[in-house]
């Protein structure tokens, strides 16, 4: 049962959506992630004092590389939920897994097995049906952008493989990757112009960072005590709590056409995670 804790993560990321889709009109995505990440770095903080965790490293460009490539995803992946339907934008976010089964064999020398051939084809027809004709345009393109959130998360988990390798504690690097994202993001801010915060949208900003930080901390219990093939395939539940709260709250009726993508897609990812995982698992 300790693999379910990736449920409790999968809805409060669900309901982050739901913060970022409400806060969009009070800030921009620069600032919400901002919002988001340095309530991480809070939290990071604490655990690496209560572990006894140095934050000196010696692999500080590669967690500064990591950052700026999941902040970028970050601000990217709260403007696409600005934009599409909330299904919409958190299927796209999981297309990561695929355009990691691409970038592997050629950054990490990782052949690909069959298992992963198969999934990155399944999710090219996903992506294909999701991109159909009748697509409106503005949705086309949410939808590159989410494609582009997708690549850009693949490549931060790139940077997460090679740190881990290296011997560098989980804590430190979720604390660096908070630091980099909130460094990035006030400069970002800063750029664009900073709204001011009222008693209106105060509470948007303090359910974002709950959310967020309470969904962090449930899958990273998933993945340090469950099963990790079975962790991997449940963090698919995030897609279906964003699309029952998408209906709820918005009336995000989305065609039939767009469901069956985003059931190619999520196999597609499953598929392309556990094939790494039974690759490593088995090495």
């Amino acid at each position: 049962m300790k693999s379910f804790w990736v449920l409790v993560s999968g809805f409060c990321f669900a309901v982050m959506g739901v913060f970022v889709k409400l806060g969009i009109n009070h800030f921009s995505s620069a600032e919400l992630v901002f919002y988001r990440s340095i309530i991480g770095v809070g939290i990071t903080s604490a655990i690496m004092q209560v572990n006894g965790t140095g934050f000196r490293t010696a692999y500080l460009g590669g967690h500064v590389s990591r950052g700026a490539f999941g902040c970028i995803a970050l601000v990217l992946y709260f403007y696409t939920i600005s934009i599409l339907p909330l299904a919409m934008a958190a299927t796209l976010n999981h297309t990561a897994p695929i355009f990691f089964a691409i970038l592997a064999p050629t950054v990490l020398a990782e052949r690909p097995n069959n298992q992963t051939m198969i999934a990155i084809l399944v999710g090219f027809v996903g992506v294909v049906l999701l991109l159909h004709p009748d697509t409106q345009q503005s949705q086309i393109w949410g939808c590159s952008i989410g494609l582009i959130v997708g690549f850009l998360v693949a490549i931060g988990y790139l940077f997460i493989r090679r740190l881990g390798a290296a011997g560098e504690p989980e804590s430190r690097t979720v604390f660096y990757y908070s630091l980099s994202c909130t460094i990035f993001s006030t400069a970002w801010a800063a750029l664009i112009g900073i709204h001011p915060i009222t008693f209106d949208n105060f509470w948007i900003i303090s359910g974002l960072g709950v959310s967020a930080t309470v969904g962090q901390l449930a899958v990273t219990r998933a993945y340090k005590t469950g099963k990790s093939m079975l962790t991997t395939s449940l963090t698919y539940v995030n897609v279906v709590f964003a699309s029952l709260l998408g209906i709820a709250l918005w009336n995000e009726v989305l065609p039939l056409i767009s469901w069956i993508a985003f059931g190619l897609i999520i196999s597609s990812g499953v598929l392309a995670s556990t094939a790494n995982l039974t690759k490593k698992q088995t090495a």
